[in-house]
């Protein structure tokens, strides 16, 4: 079944214009981490977007009724189903935007527990870069997620730009980001198992988490 069972990514797009920097994004760390996955494993890799700005009125509603409509629920199963998940957030007022506060606010505090994620956000300005670890990392933390070491600003002047002798340019550091998501999906498995090979065993041996636990313990 794990052989023919596709890796899902979700990635959460808040962008309120179309086109949308925003969801442009998305796109290029869905595709990053979908190119490394298909690099690394036989397994089939599905990716959905979700648009945030398409379930304004719902979460809105879900807010003030506490009842999701059929949009927003499946929205929210796809995400706390997900192998890995994808976040990014146009910046508002040196955070995330209202929007994507108020549709993580709709996900339950252990619905995440374990989940890769990758950090994002476009923004006008470089000086607002710190978002993503005074903000975002602190939101993922609290619902338990893990995300990876490279989170990834894209300020105005990034697009297009191959970077300089000092620093990486944003395809290279989109590249590292996606490729950290595979890496923790592939140390997952789809019963929350981590990846550990045996002495026995070869290199996708699972290891159950009891194991791992008693493993720790001392003698």
């Amino acid at each position: 079944m794990f052989a023919t069972t596709p890796l899902r990514i979700v990635a959460v797009s808040a962008g309120l214009g179309r086109p949308s920097s925003t969801r442009l994004l998305a796109d290029r760390l869905a595709a990053a981490a979908r190119e490394r996955l298909a690099a690394e494993q036989d397994r089939n890799v599905e990716v959905q977007v979700v648009e945030l700005r398409d379930l304004a009125v719902d979460i809105a509603h879900h807010l003030l009724s506490g009842f999701p409509s059929a949009a927003l629920r499946e929205a929210i199963d796809a995400v706390t189903e997900a192998d890995g998940l994808i976040a990014v957030t146009p910046v508002f007022t040196a955070s995330y935007s209202g929007l994507f506060k108020s549709f993580f606010d709709l996900i339950d505090n252990t619905a995440l527990t374990g989940r890769p994620v990758v950090i994002a956000a476009p923004g006008g300005t470089a000086r607002h870069s710190l978002v993503l670890e005074h903000a975002l990392r602190p939101l993922f933390a609290y619902l338990r997620a893990v995300t990876v070491p490279t989170s990834v600003y894209a300020a105005s002047e990034d697009w297009g730009s191959s970077g300089d002798e000092y620093t990486e340019g944003l395809p290279s550091r989109i590249r590292r980001a996606g490729g950290e998501l595979a890496s923790a999906i592939l140390g997952r498995t789809v019963s929350g198992a981590s990846r550990a090979p045996g002495l026995d065993d070869g290199e996708d041996a699972v290891v159950p988490f009891e194991q791992q636990l008693a493993d720790l313990r001392p003698a």
